[in-house]
């Protein structure tokens, strides 16, 4: 049996810090007592007769990622330990993608949460429980020269990480059980449309936030921004957050990880874009509106996948033509969408300021209702001209004529050779026309020239 007197260096480490965490504990409960009650209170605060009442007391308390209180506090069921790396993978953002390194949370008595603090003590950077686990010779011996007995203590604190039997569900869990076999009685083929509160993807997100808004880097950093400085390190800003609070006034009725964060955990904002109507900023001051029609939704995800299907070099398949031809025509539907969404955006005229760039043809396709407004005193020849252009119809053509060589760019770019027969396949598939009800498709041959229009439907 081991002693006191032969323990290691590392046990004689383990020791040391349990003990200052105990004896820490032991002068904040001593603080304003009288002698004899002082007296009471120490002899619980003895080395081995602290562990042996925290080895008593973890079964009041249990570890888990997920936390049903955090639903409502007075849900009766289950919370659970789940670790993020032995879920499922999924592509939306989830406790799985935590992966290895994560927070365990802790329900239970809120008496007894000072052993879960004794158990994340750290020696060697990590945690006396993942010591425990590891069934580490050095801890045993710092907790009792008994082997027996600190073989009991052991078992008892590593059962913080434990079963909590059969999951039970509870009416204030708000959990729905969707029914997906269409067997009521089948109780395996239900879909949960309600997962608990993930509390170890609180904490993770908690504390990137926390790190963004008041870590010393990034505070350093939004200083040089709004001084106008340079700074080598970037900052990030979470804009809108909302909070919400757990626990009210007892955060630590929810769980310990709540109680550290003081009840509070963000909610990131789900606000839509608030859209500036009447300043056209983004069209002003550049050579093409094509220089955001990249941007535009859905637009760069579309190039993208024409870009990987090429560079693939597929065999020449009908399945390759549908494939490649579904892309063209999803460019093609977003250029006319693009266009729809600017002449919804701003108001007539917008394309009147000296500071707009774009060629005659994209003002007419992008602010046809110009055409409509009474001519300026000060320059009526110029408003007379873009009437007349519009009327003229040349226009879609030559904006065909650009989104072929606006394709034909990118995919220079990219090392594919293209020239005239590809720029005259992209134009084939612009739709730009403000006048139609239904958009015209142009069928452009080389050269920019177009025979063909034809409506949709």
């Amino acid at each position: 049996m081991n002693t006191f007197a032969e323990r290691t260096p590392r046990s004689m480490t383990f020791q040391q810090t349990i003990a200052k965490f105990i004896l820490e504990r032991r002068d904040v409960k001593l603080k304003g007592l009288d002698s004899d009650a002082a007296v009471q209170v120490a002899a619980k605060y003895e080395y081995a007769v602290w562990l042996a009442d925290a080895a008593n007391r973890v079964a009041q308390i249990q570890a888990v990622t997920h936390v049903l209180k955090a639903t409502h506090p007075d849900a009766r069921g289950s919370s659970l330990y789940a670790a993020p790396h032995s879920l499922g993978q999924f592509a939306e953002i989830g406790t799985h993608q935590l992966g290895e390194h994560f927070a365990d949370d802790v329900v239970g008595n809120a008496a007894a949460l000072d052993v879960y603090k004794f158990l994340k003590l750290e020696v060697d950077s990590r945690r006396l429980l993942d010591w425990l686990i590891a069934d580490d010779a050095d801890l045993l011996a710092a907790l009792n020269d008994d082997p027996a007995v600190a073989n009991e203590w052991a078992l008892a604190l590593r059962g913080l990480i434990r079963p909590a039997g059969v999951p039970v569900s509870h009416a204030l869990a708000k959990q729905i059980y969707w029914s997906v076999s269409g067997e009521p009685a089948d109780d395996a083929g239900y879909h949960l449309l309600q997962p608990l509160f993930s509390s170890s993807l609180a904490q993770a997100v908690h504390e990137e936030i926390n790190d963004a808004r008041f870590s010393d880097s990034s505070k350093l950093a939004r200083q040089a921004r709004r001084e106008g400085k340079p700074h080598d390190q970037p900052y990030r800003d979470y804009r809108n957050l909302a909070v919400r609070k757990l626990g009210g006034t007892k955060p630590q009725n929810i769980s310990q990880l709540n109680s550290e964060r003081g009840g509070v955990n963000y909610l990131l904002a789900s606000l839509p874009p608030t859209w500036n109507q009447d300043s056209p900023r983004q069209f002003l001051f550049i050579e093409s509106a094509l220089a955001r029609f990249r941007r535009f939704e859905g637009v760069e995800e579309q190039v993208n996948a024409l870009l990987a299907l090429l560079k693939s070099d597929p065999d020449q398949t009908l399945d390759t033509r549908i494939r490649r031809e579904r892309i063209e025509r999803a460019l093609g539907q977003s250029l006319a969408a693009f266009g729809l969404a600017t002449r919804q955006l701003f108001e007539p005229g917008w394309s009147r300021d000296a500071a707009c760039r774009l060629p005659l043809c994209e003002q007419l396709w992008l602010d046809p209702e110009r055409a409509e407004l009474p001519p300026r005193p000060d320059y009526p020849d110029e408003d007379e001209a873009f009437r007349l252009a519009f009327e003229w119809k040349d226009w879609p053509d030559q904006v065909a004529h650009r989104f072929g060589n606006w394709l034909n760019a990118i995919l220079l770019q990219h090392g594919f050779p293209v020239g005239d027969a590809e720029h005259t396949h992209w134009a084939r598939q612009a739709i730009a026309d403000a006048e139609w009800p239904t958009p015209i498709e142009y069928r452009a041959l080389a050269g920019g020239k177009v025979r063909e229009r034809r409506p949709h439907g």
